[in-house]
């Protein structure tokens, strides 16, 4: 028996047939998200919803070619995507990603921006009930600008990216899993219910909102071929691919690619000063997420290699020198701080303690991994306090192909990790989801210990 998986992000949608017997992953596929909407505007960030769900279709019916015993579609997707959809229905707006930053765009009440109104808008206690996700990107921001900007019709749904999908496909109506609820910044950790006080605060109460169901309910059924298949409840791609890492309670999860997360699985809820949200059956995570890491190391990258570049002389992978001039260095005195785009730590970054003999590849990726380190250890005893976790967990494409910075984060830690065993964790954590809404294990955690029991190529 197999399932097929989907993870429905922005840059790409990839997919790939589930084998439930075999418990491993077979012909992935991967296609290129539609094109972003021409704007004048350069905070806007919105796609044609139609070519969304073409492109979905499109790589449901390959692979569905190749598994004609698919007994069910999981998904998980990129969180905080957005479309409006009224009550018969029609899809009344594009859809908008957490890329969208209009909430950054100016308030007529001179007040500052609309997201400064209305984050004023919601006390200290409401916000740790959001689990501290409130950002510009997010549903939460794009229906507060709408609402101000009086674009809102009574009635309207604001649907999440995969649910418009599968409501388009399997004629179902729009519902929501609680991770992608999380995502609309507005669901109360508390209650696990949608956070009425706030929704009546920004503004939103006209509207309607989608049905919060538990994971692993059908949603509706896709006919492909001769048979209708089973549409699960799609779910948040972070939650997924700690799923596909096979965090275990007493690990402590460092996923590091474009961006880096620190993440704490808990068995109950505990709202504090960082962000929690949702995992399953139950459990929750406390985490940091957006920490600088890959995008902020290719300033680096592109600084050192843009007079190659611009002389158009080909350059090989950097990576593998840049890694081998790192481990030379058993420390240095120089000091990065990769803040080089907003996020929660800052928004400027720096070089300094520079001299003639520590300006060097291997000084400058040392001391940037070094402020790596510092980052994720300072994240994690706000996270985990008493610092009793047992095994640090690696995951995420950057980690995985730099020894040097595992050995910084290891030395910095003073602690045993793993990597994680699939390098598309997502697409694995869809395979321990199917087994569990299969039925093929009885639970997740009972589907994660059997593939903890795979031998990994």
């Amino acid at each position: 028996m197999s399932f097929i998986g989907i993870d429905l992000g922005t840059s790409f949608i990839k997919g790939a047939v589930l084998d439930l017997e075999a418990r491993e992953l077979n012909h992935i596929q991967r296609l290129p998200f539609p094109n972003q909407l021409s704007s004048r505007n350069p905070l806007f960030c919105e796609f044609d919803p139609d070519e969304i769900v073409s492109a979905f279709r499109n790589l449901v019916t390959t692979l569905i070619s190749v598994a004609p015993d698919c007994g069910g579609i999981v998904m998980c997707t990129q969180m905080h995507g957005m479309v409006l959809m009224n009550a018969q229905g029609r899809v009344l707006s594009p859809c908008l990603t957490w890329r969208d930053q209009r909430a950054m765009m100016p308030h007529p009440s001179g007040a500052g921006s609309y997201f400064d109104v209305m984050t004023r808008r919601i006390n200290s206690r409401q916000l740790r009930q959001l689990g501290n996700e409130l950002r510009p990107g997010t549903p939460s921001a794009f229906l507060f600008w709408l609402a101000e900007q009086g674009l809102l019709e009574p009635d309207l749904m604001p649907v999440s990216l995969p649910d418009f999908v599968l409501s388009v496909l399997a004629g179902s109506p729009p519902s929501v899993e609680s991770s992608n609820a999380m995502a609309y910044g507005l669901l109360n950790l508390e209650t696990m219910d949608w956070h009425q006080e706030v929704i009546k605060e920004l503004g939103l109460s006209r509207l309607r909102w989608p049905r919060l169901r538990k994971h692993g309910e059908v949603v509706g059924q896709l006919k492909l071929g001769p048979r209708p298949v089973p549409c699960y409840t799609p779910v948040g791609d972070y939650q997924c691919a700690l799923l596909g890492a096979l965090l275990e309670m007493g690990e402590l999860s460092l996923n590091i690619s474009t961006g880096s997360q620190v993440s704490r699985l808990t068995s109950e809820l505990t709202l504090g000063d960082y962000q929690t949200r949702p995992f399953f059956e139950g459990k929750f995570l406390n985490t940091f997420t957006h920490i600088p890491a890959g995008r902020a190391l290719d300033v680096l990258v592109d600084l050192l290699t843009e007079m190659a570049r611009g002389q158009q002389i080909p350059l090989p992978d950097p990576w593998p020198y840049i890694g081998q001039e790192a481990l030379r260095v058993a420390g240095t005195d120089l000091h990065v701080d990769l803040n080089f785009f907003a996020n929660p730590f800052g928004d400027r970054g720096t070089i300094s303690n520079i001299r003639q003999d520590n300006l060097t590849v291997a000084h400058l990726f040392r001391a940037a991994f070094d402020n790596m380190a510092k980052r994720y250890y300072d994240c994690a005893v706000r996270i985990w306090p008493d610092r009793s976790w047992e095994k640090l967990v690696f995951s995420g494409g950057l980690i995985g192909k730099i020894e040097a910075l595992r050995q910084v984060i290891q030395t910095r830690f003073q602690t045993d990790y793993r990597l994680a065993p699939f390098s598309e964790d997502t697409l694995a954590g869809l395979l321990v989801l199917a087994l569990a809404f299969s039925g093929k294990a009885a639970s997740i955690d009972h589907a994660m210990n059997e593939l903890r029991q795979v031998p990994q190529a």
